[in-house]
């Protein structure tokens, strides 16, 4: 337990007690965090997609890391694998959760999943995505809905890891979930 008082009956923490006070600090600022109820977001623009609730403008450097995610998102409704295949790096995988249970899959093995051949249009729509951004690499969380042939279809959350790679964003990893209780 600190050390609250000394002496002379004035308040005071011992040098290990300040760190034990400033780690359970942090602690709780990251659980917090965590769980959404801290944001160090800066809201100052509404948008439609989020119900009229405030969104960051994303700067120039934000707009380039989530271009490629926008890419898979274009080569995905154009069933384009080039285009899909150019947004990530070699090597890299997508996890997708369906049904509560995580599907695995290499860049490869994804990129002909969707551009797999078929008369269905798809449209998947991102909004009011999170960027950071630490030298050359990068994460963006993002809300998403899918539109097949027009009509909502499922909606959830894209999260993507970016690397940089001779000046050009590319997606280490990507996730995403679904579900179908949209707007609910």
């Amino acid at each position: 337990m600190p050390s609250w008082r000394n002496s002379r009956n004035k308040r005071f923490l011992s040098g290990g007690d300040v760190v034990q006070t400033a780690f359970n600090f942090a602690l709780v600022l990251l659980v917090a965090g965590a769980a959404g109820c801290v944001s160090t977001a800066k809201p100052d623009v509404p948008t439609a997609r989020s119900g009229g609730s405030i969104a960051k403008p994303l700067s120039a450097e934000e707009k380039a890391v989530v271009a490629p995610l926008q890419g898979v998102l274009d080569g995905l409704a154009a069933r384009d694998r080039n285009l899909i295949a150019a947004q990530l790096l070699p090597g890299g995988s997508a996890t997708l959760m369906r049904n509560g249970k995580p599907v695995q899959m290499a860049f490869d093995v994804f990129a002909d999943r969707l551009s797999a051949p078929g008369t269905d249009t798809r449209e998947e729509r991102i909004y009011d995505p999170v960027v950071h951004i630490d030298n050359n690499i990068a994460y963006i969380w993002t809300r998403f809905d899918l539109l097949l042939n027009g009509k909502l279809e499922h909606c959830g959350t894209d999260s993507a890891s970016l690397v940089q790679v001779e000046g050009r964003w590319l997606i280490a990893s990507l996730n995403d979930t679904s579900r179908t209780d949209c707007g609910q």
